[in-house]
């Protein structure tokens, strides 16, 4: 028997998206891909050739999906947070998991056409919020309450405007 290292990736319910899914999410992030798909036999339970369970990994990190019908959906309990290195990376994520019928919500946040959330974060963000001036750190909080996608400019614009000149 081969002992393996413990190992943990998350494991997304789908209804019955999990192919389209897993195509999307490979689609939107760099060195992506998609592995094994299982589908159910001709004996069922589902119907046969359609995908029961799979795994894709989304830039290097491993996730799991089933197929298990409608009686569970995301919320927002449960998000994943991509760390943008700048603004372009920030609008080039936020535009391409909104395709296709996502919604926009608040701070960074959306959900896309499956219904799972995502925090769109620039590290610019933490930066301004942990500044160790305490009005330029809560000008850049109160900036980012009230905005949906991040602009760090305007991050940074509040975060100045908090010091007197």
């Amino acid at each position: 028997m081969t002992v393996h290292p413990t190992s943990i990736s998350p494991c997304l319910w789908f209804d019955d998206q999990l192919e389209e899914a897993a195509a999307f999410y490979v689609s939107v992030f760099p060195n992506s891909a998609i592995g094994h798909l299982s589908r159910y036999p001709e004996a069922g339970p589902g119907e046969p050739g359609a995908v029961m369970a799979g795994e894709f990994v989304l830039d290097g990190i491993t996730f799991r999906g089933i197929n298990g019908g409608p009686q569970f959906r995301f919320t927002e309990a449960v998000s994943f947070e991509i760390s943008c290195r700048d603004q372009a990376e920030v609008d080039r994520y936020w535009q391409a998991l909104l395709a296709g019928g996502g919604e926009e919500s608040m701070c960074g946040w959306l959900k896309d056409r499956f219904g799972l959330s995502w925090q769109v974060v620039p590290t610019r963000l933490y930066e301004l919020v942990s500044d160790p001036d305490p009005a330029r750190a809560q000008a850049a909080v109160q900036a980012m309450l009230g905005m949906r996608r991040i602009v760090v400019a305007d991050l940074e614009a509040a975060a100045d405007a908090a010091v007197p000149a």
